[in-house]
């Protein structure tokens, strides 16, 4: 039994449309979680009134990764043996379900990504080298699985098996990002493999994430929130807690953080 959880605020229309997406599945056999974080432009009358197939959980000022978890828990509470996290600024190809659940008949015990392709030009987004280097890939041939470390939580096929072992994601020390590397990193860490689904691929919309945002317009007010703000992809509180808790030894932890502060208070003004 397969739910599939979204967490949403606002953006009614980039809801409504994946929503949409996920009926053209040609495989079906799922259920759909929508936790409504206190949505204020008739998200939730659009979900009862276009979607009533569709389960509502409400919330109130959550962020991802409660209102994920909120999802989860009724997911786990019903029978779910599996729980796929999906953002709602994404489109799911006629195929994806198929050819996730595909794999995870061959990995029951693995966590599955979803292959993301930006639906302005149509080109695969590689998340960059915190995952796989695109210069990896070039002249080979994108399908099948791909093992790596830790995914984003955007299409990510979790087995029951995971949450058993190693809980929930860690909605205390990451409330919006770093969660679901977190937690999938937490995974591979205890065993689980992590794989780069390539066969099974999501639309996404890049400018949409709250970092991008941040760079569009490049001011010194975007960059306080760029590297201090909840939604922030540089907030160096999230990412020193992240490398302490993942580094495996003193001189790891010391080089990634010179690094990574590096690049997140430096790149800024040069991406």
């Amino acid at each position: 039994m397969i739910y599939i959880v979204i967490p949403v605020f606002n953006r009614k229309q980039f809801t409504k449309e994946c929503l949409e997406s996920l009926r053209k599945q040609t495989f079906t056999k799922f259920s759909v979680i929508v936790v409504d974080d206190g949505s204020t432009d008739g998200t939730e009358d659009m979900l009862k009134t276009d979607f009533p197939e569709v389960i509502i959980l409400k919330g109130d000022n959550l962020w991802w990764t409660t209102a994920t978890n909120l999802g989860i828990e009724y997911a786990l509470k019903n029978g779910a043996t599996y729980v796929m996290t999906l953002n709602n600024d994404t489109l799911a190809f006629a195929d994806y379900m198929e050819k996730m659940v595909y794999w995870a008949e061959q990995k029951p015990n693995a966590v599955l990504g979803a292959m993301a392709m930006s639906k302005i030009d149509n080109q695969p987004i590689f998340h960059g080298p915190i995952l796989f280097k695109k210069e990896e890939l070039e002249g080979k041939k994108l399908e099948g699985l791909l093992e790596i470390s830790h995914f984003p939580g955007r299409g990510c096929l979790i087995p029951k098996a995971v949450f058993d072992k190693i809980g929930l994601f860690d909605q205390k020390n990451f409330p919006h990002y770093y969660a679901d590397y977190d937690f999938t990193q937490t995974a591979y860490e205890n065993g689980f493999q992590i794989y780069n689904n390539f066969d099974a691929k999501l639309y996404i919309y890049p400018e949409e994430s709250g970092d991008q945002k941040n760079r569009v317009k490049k001011s010194w007010k975007n960059y306080k929130n760029h590297l201090f703000g909840i939604k922030g992809g540089g907030n160096l509180e999230n990412f020193t807690r992240f490398t302490r808790k993942h580094s495996h030894s003193r001189i790891e932890l010391v080089f990634d953080l010179l690094s990574g502060y590096a690049s997140r208070i430096f790149g800024y003004w040069f991406k």
